[in-house]
């Protein structure tokens, strides 16, 4: 059985979203994925066209580029959400200079208040070296930010390194 609100953190191309895909899958429910990236070129579409694939036919895809809070606001609780992922969620806002605390603490509400369980991913980049440039300096720091409040609100944070899935918070299903 899923928590609530279960929190998948690591690097990219760590391993992440397959783990993730796994918990939703094992928990017998119907597997709803929220899409959150943006298609800004063909590398970007060959990747989501590969993740689309890897999942198959039983997931059900909302995109949610531009927001997540419909696809939360209308699951019901016999579905199982994958929010993949939160740093493009973050990556998307701060590309329209949205409010970015406003839009996290409605975010964080939004989890609360979704009938459905819920898997965030989200990548872990405070374990490189300082930017270089003052944009992606804030990205960080907000990234930063946004995975220590979804981690203290999940109920299970899982860390993947290298395709390893370590518990860090809670229970294992």
């Amino acid at each position: 059985m899923l928590p609530a609100l279960t929190l998948v953190l690591g690097g990219a191309a760590s391993g992440k979203s397959q783990w993730a895909e796994s918990l939703i899958l094992n928990s017998g429910l119907n597997p709803v994925y929220l899409a959150t990236s943006r298609i800004w070129d063909e590398e970007m579409q060959a990747k989501v066209d590969l993740h689309k694939a890897r999942r198959g036919a039983e997931w059900t895809t909302v995109d949610a580029a531009n927001g997540v809070r419909d696809g939360l606001a209308g699951a019901g609780p016999d579905q199982a959400l994958l929010l993949d992922c939160a740093t493009m969620w973050l990556t998307n806002l701060m590309m329209d200079e949205a409010d970015i605390v406003d839009a996290q603490a409605s975010l964080l509400t939004d989890l609360a208040r979704c009938a459905a369980p819920v898997v965030v991913v989200s990548n872990e980049v405070g374990q490189s070296i300082v930017p270089e440039n003052a944009l992606a300096r804030r990205f960080r720091e907000a990234q930063g930010r946004l995975n220590i409040a979804l981690a203290a609100q999940a109920d299970t944070v899982w860390h993947v390194l290298a395709g390893l899935p370590q518990l860090r918070k809670g229970d294992a299903p």
